[in-house]
């Protein structure tokens, strides 16, 4: 009954210890959502917002009436004189001193389009910039399978690790049984323990590496991952296609094609004339009465037409450059694509690659298994060296860490090709 009563608890405890850790488990899509929001560019979204907010809001007030204040004190040479003399009158002359203080109100009408351009033109760069950060942020998914796939290595590394510690354990008491029994001598004793320690010092040395790859990690995602918390394996996927159409840099080519052409439309609303009203109100000494010498009050009102020919002297130059701009982004494009079809061919071929040296790991693990059993079994007749029999179990500790390092380079390359072609 108590045998019983310790099985039942032993096995809650061991369902326990398992719901624990799925629910503390680690996957790859959680620390990429985790990095995307935990990673200090996130906050130029905001920013680039705000942006747009108070450019847009800026131009738009460019409607308002413009206020001005001037103010001025003159002194000149000579004023204005009548041509004829008046007898017995006395036509007092106008002060070479004068004086005026204006309040000037322009009002815009049409302007040729140039407020409407620079709406555009603040929107496509705020559109720029957010997918500038776009790419920038989904460059950081790389850099999360380089360390997710490591650490996933580096844990794979350890198990065959402890699978040769414990091949190393039994050899030793078989040995020691032999020694005993006068077969085999000390000094055999003293080479599985020279590989023992060679053992556990390269598991110093991944678990020191683990722990480094498990700090930037943590880092990058914002959290900090216990090293108990497991690390799942991404299930094996479809390879994607080449295509890489729907990387974010195609949509940032694309965003700074439209800013080009919005420029070009600026280039044209900048020669065409602008109409607005204006109001004047001042006062001075002389007024609009020339003849009148002393301060008074006036003011005028009217339309106004302004047309800035001296644009148009460099505006063949200014398409030319924003042609050659438009060329340089496309050119760039080109480049873009070009390299990653080149990645995602190398990447392909990789995949290839590892699928067919998959296919032979097995039966490598089962030949060195049957010669290491072979080396054991004539160490015990005394045919083979204890250091023969211990290459045999080093080599097939080898070849079956050989066989888990390849299958996850191979989910490596295949989520490695997926980041190529964001599929």
């Amino acid at each position: 009954m108590i045998i019983n009563m310790k099985r039942i608890i032993l096995s809650f405890a061991l369902l326990l210890l398992f719901a624990l850790n799925n629910y503390g488990q680690m996957t790859l899509e959680m620390c990429k959502v985790k990095m995307q929001a935990n990673y200090p560019l996130i906050k130029q979204y905001d920013l680039l917002e705000k942006t747009r907010e108070y450019s847009l809001d800026n131009v738009a007030k460019g409607n308002l009436p413009q206020v001005s204040l001037s103010s001025k004190a003159t002194y000149q040479s000579e004023v204005t004189k009548l041509p004829i003399q008046i007898p017995n009158v006395n036509i007092k002359e106008i002060n070479k001193d004068q004086y005026q203080v204006m309040v000037e109100v322009k009002q815009n009408l049409w302007d040729g389009g140039e407020m409407k351009s620079q709406k555009e033109l603040t929107n496509s760069s705020i559109t720029v910039n957010r997918e500038k950060v776009n790419v920038d942020m989904y460059a950081l998914n790389e850099r999360i399978n380089q360390l997710y796939f490591g650490i996933l290595l580096l844990d794979e590394q350890l198990k065959q690790n402890q699978l040769l510690q414990d091949d190393l354990g039994q050899s030793y008491q078989r040995i020691e049984a032999f020694v005993k029994n006068g077969i085999a001598h000390d000094s055999d004793l003293d080479e599985i323990r020279v590989e023992q320690l060679n053992t556990k010092q390269k598991k110093t040395a991944l678990m020191a590496s683990r722990q480094a790859y498990l700090q930037m990690l943590s880092q990058m995602i914002g959290e900090n991952i216990a090293p108990g918390i497991p690390l799942e394996k991404p299930a094996k996927i479809e390879t994607p296609s080449a295509d890489s159409d729907e990387r974010p840099e195609l949509q940032w080519f694309d965003a700074q094609n439209a800013l080009l052409q919005t420029q070009q439309k600026a280039l044209d609303a900048r020669v065409r004339p602008h109409f607005g009203l204006f109001a004047q109100g001042a006062y001075g000494n002389p007024g609009l009465n020339m003849l009148k010498n002393k301060f008074t009050p006036y003011y005028t009102v009217g339309v106004k037409l302004t047309w800035n020919f001296g644009s148009l002297y460099t505006l063949h130059n200014d398409r030319s450059l924003l042609e050659n701009s438009r060329q340089q982004q496309n050119v760039n494009k080109d480049v873009f694509l070009f390299n990653t079809r080149l990645e995602a061919t190398q990447e392909n071929n990789s995949i290839t690659s590892m699928r067919k040296q998959m296919e032979e790991d097995d039966e490598i693990i089962r030949l060195r298994s049957n010669i290491r059993k072979s080396a054991e079994a004539k160490v015990a007749n005394g045919t083979l060296s204890v250091i023969e029999m211990l290459r045999q179990i080093d080599a097939e500790s080898l070849a079956r860490q050989t066989k888990s390092t390849h299958e996850i380079e191979l989910l490596l390359d295949i989520y490695q090709l997926k980041y190529i072609t964001n599929k």
